[in-house]
């Protein structure tokens, strides 16, 4: 499909916003990117990692104990995606660039695919947010239906009851059929990958065998089929329910929209910026414990303006945002508590399903 073109204004909303986060952070005098509280997080969080994973398979603690480090890890490798590699990924982690090559590289180790997810996240996701037919984020089809523009099954009237077996199996599904569907056709959802180099396809290649061998073989020869099978489960299930939400609360709740091109013009209604205002949403954003979790990630408003900032800064930038949307007449979209949030998006799905 051809990609629609945002609308231009001669007052641009997006340059007044640059224009004030840039005098803020000459005021304060810091970097964008990370600084030393996120370096530190990054160590305890890969530090905790290594060690849950040591204990787990090669020191075998009993069923109890196993559950509880299974369910442990697997909120790890979430909040190592949403902490590490996220901001690696985006070039904020640090500001050389070999140490955000190295903090996006930790979702090769973790079965994911650092190639895919710049292509999926940063190039089609942050572009096209929430645009049916291209935001591949949104496309569940047909077992979801995410926005008005899909085609509704009788299923889907039940889809707020079981949203969350799909979310716990979003992990098992991402790092074993559906980086390998973009690989194989080169496209995310209607978008064409760009061209993968010798190297691209080797770190493909190398680092699935890899992860199969640390999370599938290794355990398997030391713990046993049986007890490696259910701990696999809950540990894929748990990171793959915690992703999936974190996600699902930034952009499909009740309040978001969905924009559809001109089919004339195939323009969208607004720029890019008041695009990203429009379908995005904030949730526990006074949640200290909540944003040092989810990597800032609850600041999704401030993430989706400006990305190559790090997450460190949200909280600050996010006072700057507020006032333009409100200067602006935009409404800053926002759930002051993580179950709020959660209701809504459960309200939201429960609508797509009837409406």
């Amino acid at each position: 499909m051809s990609l629609p073109k945002f609308a231009s204004s001669s007052q641009s909303f997006h340059t007044e916003l640059k224009r004030r986060i840039s005098a803020y952070f000459e005021e304060v005098g810091t970097s964008q990117t990370g600084n030393y509280n996120l370096f530190i997080k990054a160590v305890i969080l890969m530090a905790s990692f290594v060690f849950v994973y040591i204990h787990l398979v090669f020191f075998t603690p009993n069923a109890f104990w196993a559950i509880v480090e299974s369910v442990l890890l697997g909120g790890l490798v979430a909040a190592i995606g949403f902490n590490v590699m996220h901001d690696g990924a985006h070039g904020s982690f640090s500001k050389y660039k070999w140490v955000n090559s190295l903090a996006a590289f930790s979702l090769n180790i973790l079965g994911g695919n650092s190639f895919m997810w710049n292509m999926k996240h940063n190039v089609v996701h942050h572009a096209y947010t929430n645009v049916d037919g291209i935001d591949d984020d949104i496309d569940i089809q047909p077992w979801m239906r995410m926005s008005e523009t899909q085609k509704k099954y009788r299923l889907h009237r039940y889809q707020h009851l079981y949203f969350w077996f799909f979310y716990c199996i979003l992990y098992i599904f991402w790092i074993f059929l559906l980086d390998y569907q973009k690989y194989f056709k080169s496209k995310v959802g209607a978008m064409p990958l760009k061209k993968m180099s010798l190297t691209d396809h080797f770190v493909f290649w190398g680092f699935k065998l890899f992860h199969a061998f640390l999370f599938i073989g290794l355990p398997i020869y030391k713990v046993g089929f049986e007890n490696w099978l259910i701990s696999f489960i809950i540990f894929t299930c748990v990171a793959g329910f915690v992703l999936s939400m974190v996600f699902q609360l930034a952009h499909t709740v009740e309040h978001t929209a969905f924009p559809v091109a001109n089919v004339e013009t195939g323009k969208l209604e607004d720029e890019w910026a008041i695009h990203q205002i429009k379908t995005t949403a904030n949730f526990a954003t006074n949640n200290p414990v909540v944003s040092w979790l989810v990597g800032g990630l609850n600041f999704q408003i401030e993430h989706h303006l400006f990305p190559k900032i790090s997450h460190v800064h949200y909280p600050a930038i996010s006072k700057i945002i507020r006032q333009a949307c409100q200067e602006y007449g935009l409404v800053y979209i926002e759930y002051p508590r993580v179950r709020y949030a959660v209701a809504s998006h459960v309200a939201f799905l429960k609508e797509m399903g009837r409406k």
